[in-house]
């Protein structure tokens, strides 16, 4: 009896069989960087004439579906900058995904005491710290935000004023150490929420105010007025029976984050003459 009548498939064979049975019910998908897509029959002849890797994500995208465009793994490739071997055309380089924004650029040195003028008039809430004078935090820093104003729409002054009450506990640590510091971000203008910026972001500019709160002079207290209820006009309805005051802080020291590469300190001469510029 010869050897090979009886001889069984080899193992080569026994594993292609099996592979092909396994991969049957994948039938009508494709594959493309480890990541397979449902092919609708109205694709087909369009994967036919265009199955590359840059085409595949944009005709397989279905706008309702819960899949989003991908992107093809050549846009991530780290020789992507390389120049291509010599004899080879240059390709085209791939579009830029959407999503991604182009950011203005840092401004000069001279531009700076605008910008942290024009935070000043058009921010209309701050986050002010003080030091507590509370017995259980004695000493520690304490904040909470505030509604502010440097002035009516047309009169920018530079100088943050407030409405505030005793009750209030940052009025009470100002009473006894009138030290504070103002935060006035950025994080609700245009340029932030038009491109999605964190408002942790250094394109997100920040103003920081550090010096003396006060309380406003009677001889200043119709222009208090004019700033806080022109630009909050609910505070005229507040309870009366809160006391509330008015008080601005004396400014000793200007910070302004605007950029990458660190916080500018604004000279309090540069700060008052400028003229509010839009960050």
């Amino acid at each position: 009896m010869s050897g090979r009548r009886g001889r069984q498939p080899g193992p080569r064979l026994s594993w292609l069989l099996c592979c092909s049975a396994l991969l049957s019910p994948a039938a009508g998908y494709v594959i493309v960087s480890s990541v397979s897509w449902a092919v609708t029959n109205e694709v087909d002849e369009e994967l036919d004439s265009a199955s590359t890797e840059e085409a595949l994500p944009a005709l397989l995208e279905d706008s309702g579906s819960i899949w989003q465009r991908s992107f093809p793994a050549s846009a991530h490739e780290e020789d992507a900058h390389l120049p291509p071997p010599e004899g080879t055309a240059r390709a085209r380089p791939p579009p830029a995904p959407p999503g991604m924004f182009s950011y203005r650029r840092e401004g000069s040195a001279r531009l700076r005491p605008g910008t942290a003028r024009f935070l000043a008039h058009a921010s209309a809430w701050g986050c002010l710290a003080t030091v507590s004078a509370h017995e259980k935090i004695p000493g520690l820093p304490f904040g909470n935000c505030l509604l502010v104003s440097d002035g009516p729409s047309n009169n920018s002054t530079g100088v943050p004023f407030f409405y505030v009450t005793p009750k209030d506990l940052l009025v009470a640590d100002l009473m006894k150490k009138p030290t504070a510091s103002l935060l006035l971000p950025e994080s609700e203008g245009e340029f932030c929420r038009k491109n999605i910026v964190d408002p942790e972001d250094p394109r997100c500019a920040r103003l920081t105010l550090t010096g003396q709160m006060v309380a406003v002079s009677p001889e200043e207290v119709e222009f208090a007025k004019q700033a806080m209820f022109s630009r909050h006009p609910v505070m005229r309805k507040w309870p009366r029976q809160y006391e509330w005051f008015f008080m601005k802080m004396k400014i000793e020291h200007i910070w302004l984050q605007k950029w990458y590469g660190g916080v500018a300190d604004i000279s309090r001469e540069d700060y008052f003459k400028a003229v509010p510029r839009k960050a």
